[in-house]
């Protein structure tokens, strides 16, 4: 539907990222003019763009009172942390109980199991390896139906689960639980790693609640300047 207009795409795209670096700010206003004056495009594939996030969930709009980003609605992405646990226990008990050797098992040791002055320190770069984690367990099961779920619950928890690494306790704690669980998975103990697994999502989703005004204005980039 949207690859018919890639203008529309383009847009999507730009104000996508622009809310998830928190250069659009959740509460920030903007009117459709603003918009399209910005990124130089015509009505209809901004409209096209605006409306995608809309039914996504990043945007809201009112009548006369112009476009909104959302605020980040912390019990919704609860929900989304308990399905996301729910599709890595039953991967886990897939992948172990297939046994060894695994391709994909062994990709996820060569990054998770280095030694501490190895380890990633920028926390871009960590939350991206941490969701390449996640994501390869459930790749490894072959099943592209889970994977296809998973990445849309990924996606939907992205714009606040980076946020976890700006804490340096938290990549260390991550290496170390990863490394714990492919270990317990190469060695067939599904339900010792399902229980490590429930317990490391459980805490950063914890950890996602703490997660303040004062932390997200930390986290915000340079603001758009058709924002008010």
């Amino acid at each position: 539907m949207y690859g018919a207009n890639p203008l529309a795409e383009q847009v999507y795209l730009q104000l996508k990222h622009a809310i998830f670096d928190f250069r659009l700010f959740p509460g920030d206003r903007f009117s459709e003019t603003d918009i399209a004056q910005h990124y130089g495009v015509s009505r209809t594939p901004m409209r096209d763009a605006l409306f995608r996030l809309l039914r996504e969930g990043y945007l809201e709009v009112g009548f006369r009172r112009g476009w909104k980003v959302c605020d980040i609605d912390f019990d919704r992405l609860d929900q989304l942390y308990d399905l996301r646990i729910v599709l890595e226990l039953a991967a886990i008990e897939r992948v172990a109980s297939a046994g060894p050797p695994h391709r994909a098992i062994e990709a996820l040791k060569a990054i998770w199991r280095v030694a501490p002055e190895l380890r990633e320190s920028d926390p871009a770069r960590m939350f991206r390896l941490d969701e390449g984690f996640h994501r390869g367990l459930v790749e490894a099961t072959g099943n592209a139906e889970m994977l296809r779920v998973h990445n849309e619950v990924t996606e939907r928890i992205r714009i606040v689960r980076r946020l976890d690494f700006l804490k340096p306790h938290r990549t260390d704690a991550t290496y170390d639980e990863h490394a714990t669980m492919l270990t317990l998975i190469e060695r067939g103990k599904p339900a010792e790693a399902a229980i490590l697994l429930r317990a490391h999502v459980t805490q950063s989703k914890l950890e996602v609640r703490k997660i303040t005004v004062s932390m997200l204005a930390q986290a915000r980039h340079s603001k758009l300047p058709f924002v008010s």
